[in-house]
């Protein structure tokens, strides 16, 4: 199992980077063609998420990404450095908006197009951020 690393910087332009190297290890992790626009999707939304709460929290703090190819899966995680409330048992306990820098009712919007995105989803938001992890199948073993 090859894991990639990737941080950036808390900028939008950033996100369509992510996006775009994400897509590539998929692909070569054994994603189908047919995956590919909802794994794009879902971690754009998810970088798109982490960078907004890093402008408004801690705009120098990078956002991570791990892409991992393990088995038959391929499995993306988003992390910010943003505390969260780990009191709710790993989920965010309705997020205030305003933290995040979104409209009313954007950052549950955005969890809930992951959600219908990914084949499987966790969020944990602890003291120390909030990870979103995500993992779709893949069709052979990982190459990455």
């Amino acid at each position: 199992m090859s894991t990639v690393e990737l941080s950036f910087s808390a900028l939008p332009v950033h996100v369509r980077t992510a996006r775009l190297i994400v897509t590539a290890v998929a692909r070569r992790s054994g994603v189908a063609e047919s995956l590919l626009d909802e794994v794009r999707l879902a971690v754009g939304e998810a970088c798109s998420r982490a960078v907004e709460a890093h402008r408004r929290h801690c705009p120098d703090e990078p956002v991570r990404l791990e892409l991992s190819g393990a088995g038959r899966r391929f499995e993306v995680t988003v992390s910010d450095t943003v505390p969260g409330d780990d009191t709710a048992g790993g989920l965010p306990a309705a997020p205030d908006p305003d933290d995040y820098g979104f409209g009313e009712g954007t950052a549950e919007l955005g969890l809930a197009v992951i959600a219908g995105l990914a084949d499987d989803v966790e969020i944990a938001a602890t003291p120390k951020g909030v990870q979103i992890r995500m993992s779709w199948p893949a069709e052979a073993e990982a190459t990455i």
